[in-house]
């Protein structure tokens, strides 16, 4: 009897355990669909900048950071300093670790570090999103499979980008540097329509990069501090002008 109700509860746990990952995939399969489009430009614009076809998949097997990565990416194309490069992702990705700290007041609490930092290693603007927007304690399992699906969309996508770009003509390759830019402009137009704050930061940010790149002398300050100058002031701008108002 003692052997059949064990297992019993660790058939239950099983099932437990799939059902949550299955719901979990679900959440995760419309991210993953998006993702596809957005790491295959990601991919494209790496072979086109002279990178090897596997060094942008190495790129996204071992990150998940969009901007991040099309920041860092272009950073080693043009030949910045490791510090530049570092320094740079650092400040792009430290959302990454705000969100994280925040979905640790969700997840259950017997979970053991090493499965803590597996998924924080999968945490995205979108899967925290949708993470957040869960009512229930967040399992282990529900977020391994909410991280799967846009884990493997974001790499196939760089991988056919990246294989695509290596077979195609010089004006082709040449014609794809558009796509970045269309890329950036959909997920900001958006944003800034809706909200003055995001207009604001958005209008400071373009203002100072274009004084980075155009106005004598300071245009010698190289690509990536200006990068990190231009996204610390715009956002201590909009922090000092828009400061969130307590509920």
């Amino acid at each position: 009897m003692k052997i059949s109700l064990k297992q019993t509860k660790n058939n239950f746990l099983k099932q437990k355990w799939i059902d949550e990952f299955k719901y979990g995939l679900r959440q995760g399969t419309p991210i993953a669909l998006g993702y596809i489009p957005v790491s295959f430009t990601f991919g494209l614009i790496a072979v086109k900048g002279g990178l090897p076809v596997w060094i942008p998949i190495l790129i996204s097997l071992t990150n998940l950071t969009s901007a991040g990565q099309f920041a860092g990416t272009n950073l080693i194309i043009s030949g910045a300093t490791l510090f530049e490069i570092t320094v740079t992702t650092f400040v792009i990705n430290i959302r990454y670790l705000l969100m994280s700290l925040s979905l640790s007041q969700k997840i259950t609490p017997q979970m053991p570090l090493y499965k803590k930092c597996a998924i924080a290693f999968g945490i995205t603007d979108e899967t925290f999103s949708v993470a957040s927007m869960e009512k229930q304690d967040l399992t282990f399992a529900y977020m391994s499979g909410l991280i799967t699906g846009p884990f493997i969309g974001w790499v196939l996508g760089t991988a056919l980008g990246a294989s695509i770009c290596s077979v195609l003509p010089g004006s082709l390759q040449d014609s794809t540097g558009i796509a970045l830019y269309a890329m950036f402009i959909a997920l900001i137009i958006p944003n800034a329509k809706k909200s003055l704050a995001a207009l604001t930061v958005v209008i400071i940010a373009i203002s100072l990069s274009s004084i980075f790149t155009w106005v004598p002398y300071i245009n010698q300050i190289s690509e990536g501090w200006g990068i990190i100058i231009a996204t610390m002031i715009s956002c201590l701008i909009g922090a000092a002008l828009f400061p969130r108002e307590d509920v």
